[in-house]
């Protein structure tokens, strides 16, 4: 069964998480974040002798509010629990290798289903801990 891509969202229509399940495929550039997200993530996929020509990004300074993280799966797998912005749980997804998650907003928690390794990538400079609210889920339940 093919997966493609997948918008978790809460009860009140609220994107909380993008994923982008390995066996996703389209040719081209795919952006997949409405271009107001602090993040941004796009599929891009280009046939033998496409050039891209060589580029630089100006300095531009953004006002981020939230952060957001995307969470790239390269071995094991994982459960990620999802919850809304009153920290209530609502749906589960199981990432593999090659899945890819952005989570937009909300809250979550994991669950190590099998040893895991991830690359996770989001917004600095980094802050310690004062940019989480810890909170109590389901995981280890």
């Amino acid at each position: 069964m093919q997966k493609g891509t997948e918008i978790i969202k809460d009860k009140n229509g609220k994107t909380i998480a993008i994923i982008v399940y390995n066996d996703y495929q389209k040719e081209g550039v795919d952006f997949l974040t409405p271009g107001e997200f602090s993040q941004q993530l796009a599929f891009i996929s280009h046939k033998t002798g496409k050039t891209i020509g060589a580029h630089s990004h100006n300095i531009c300074n953004r006002d981020i509010s939230l952060t957001q993280e995307t969470l790239f799966i390269k071995k094991g797998k994982l459960k990620v629990n999802f919850y809304d912005d009153d920290k209530n749980y609502f749906d589960s997804r199981v990432l593999e290798p090659g899945d890819v998650i952005l989570l937009a907003c909300g809250g979550h928690g994991f669950e190590i289903l099998e040893d895991a390794e991830m690359i996770e990538v989001k917004q600095g400079p980094y802050l310690s801990d004062e940019y989480k609210d810890a909170f109590k889920g389901i995981e280890g339940t």
